[in-house]
């Protein structure tokens, strides 16, 4: 897309990608979403509508603090459900320097302000979300590495598609969307089953082709066992970076195929720290669970005036 000429190098193909990532998003799917978000939050009559009437009205989109853009498309589903209209002046997944204006909307002014609140919302969280997915993938490649970095199911109900999506826009990968994007064995499972083999057996039943087996272990021991049952993946869970990779390096010295992820007490600050050569995932719940949300704000403007933020304070 023309968003994406004249921009060199790594960088242009991070913004390509994320500006691609819309495509993954179903638009019956965006519909419903955005419906379901402005119900929750006007199920009856809306008094203020009387205030501001339907006559014609625009506002400004204004970043207020540093970080990543994501979220687009939500922003412009909730909009679209209240007859308005998205004008973008930054791509997604620009990083936001403020003040910076992203976008103006236009619409009969009851409908803009009913969606104000929501959107609003909706890109915040979901461009935290991307800000902290870029902040790790930078750390890790910072410390040299080259592997993936990704989230969890440890999501908002309800939003999880947000997130998941703020998380690619970011640069990191969204992990298993559900339950039925892989076959993940955890401790509790293994506990049910009575043990490692027989819980990967029982996983190896319904696993098909398409689907991977990933077994959660607690030992050197565990994750050879899981990786003999023919585990695919061993997420490493809770291990501290001085037992981490001489477990992991044993591992990959029997089983070279099997794939190694690190995951439990990774934060952004101690991240370059499970970063080594034979760990292959780091998974952050912080990444979807801890994430600030960033500022946003939605401004009316009379037409034909130069909008203005008046409200930031650095």
């Amino acid at each position: 897309g023309r968003i994406c000429d004249n921009v060199p190098g790594r960088w242009q193909r991070g913004k390509c990608l994320a500006y691609g990532l819309a495509l993954l998003l179903p638009p019956a799917t965006l519909a419903a979403l955005a419906d379901s978000w402005l119900r929750e939050d006007c199920p009856g009559p809306n008094h203020a509508a009387l205030v501001t009437g339907a006559a014609p009205a625009q506002a400004a989109l204004w970043a207020k603090s540093p970080g990543v853009l994501a979220g687009r498309p939500f922003f412009d589903a909730i909009f679209a459900r209240v007859n308005c209209q998205v004008s973008w002046l930054l791509p997604e997944g620009s990083k936001l320097v403020p003040v910076a204006k992203v976008a103006e909307v236009r619409g009969p002014a009851h409908c803009l302000l009913l969606g104000e609140r929501v959107a609003l919302n909706t890109l915040a969280r979901c461009s935290g979300v991307a800000s902290a997915a870029a902040l790790a993938v930078e750390a890790t490649r910072g410390a040299g590495w080259a592997g993936h970095v990704a989230g969890t199911r440890k999501t908002t109900p309800g939003f999880r598609l947000v997130e998941k999506y703020g998380l690619q826009v970011g640069g990191a990968v969204a992990h298993r969307y559900d339950l039925g994007g892989l076959v993940m064995v955890k401790d509790n499972h293994v506990l049910a089953a009575g043990g490692v083999e027989k819980a990967v057996r029982g996983a190896r039943q319904v696993a098909d082709f398409s689907l991977k087996v990933e077994v959660e272990v607690s030992s050197l021991q565990e994750a050879v066992e899981a990786a003999e049952a023919g585990a695919d993946l061993v997420l490493l869970d809770n291990f501290r970076p001085e037992e981490l990779h001489p477990t992991a390096a044993a591992l990959k010295a029997r089983f070279p195929s099997v794939g190694v992820e690190a995951s439990g007490g990774i934060t952004l600050a101690n991240l370059p720290q499970f970063c080594g050569p034979h760990i292959d995932v780091i998974s952050l719940g912080m990444l979807t669970q801890a994430a600030p949300a960033l500022d946003f704000s939605l401004k009316l403007f009379a037409e034909g005036t130069t909008p203005v933020c008046r409200a930031y304070r650095p």
